[in-house]
């Protein structure tokens, strides 16, 4: 037992798994509650959670799901579980890179907007709102395999 090793994969494993449900809960939850709530809410709830997720916890556990499961992969290099953790992290710097290239601007085009009028809230929420669900899913996809897939590896591994 490697207890660095070790450390290193349960913390890959744990911030992609948070990470993953992060992004699934906005799919699932989220954005169907601001759907109900109407579009003037629904910008300025957003908006709110758009500040609000900028803090040092979110970090850690977002950029920590890359940088633990990359170092995972290499520190596991001489194990079978290799290939089971590079495609892991291969999946969540996926999930992490479609989040920085598209949700985050999408993020701040709506930010921007400020406070919307009623009449003109819809149209903001529209133009946010769909390209945002379509990339949360695939992140959020990519993000949850990347959890799944070195558990899966674990256990087709183990001795």
């Amino acid at each position: 037992m490697n207890i660095l090793r070790d450390t290193i994969l349960v913390l890959a494993v744990t911030t992609s798994g948070l990470t993953a449900g992060l992004l699934a809960a906005f799919a699932y939850s989220v954005i169907p509650g601001l759907q109900r709530a109407g579009a003037a809410t629904a910008v300025s709830a957003m908006q709110r959670i758009n500040v609000a997720i900028l803090n040092p916890l979110f970090a850690f556990i977002f950029f920590g799901s890359v940088v633990f499961g990359v170092v995972a992969a290499v520190i596991w290099w001489d194990d079978p579980l290799r290939w089971w953790l590079v495609a892991a992290a291969v999946l969540v710097v996926s999930a992490v890179l479609i989040t920085v290239v598209i949700n985050v601007p999408l993020n701040n085009r709506l930010n921007a907007a400020g406070a919307v009028s009623d009449a003109d809230a819809p149209t903001a929420w529209a133009e946010f709102v769909r390209p945002w669900v379509r990339w949360n899913i695939i992140r959020a996809v990519a993000a949850s395999t990347g959890f799944v897939v070195p558990i899966v590896g674990l256990l087709q591994t183990r001795s």
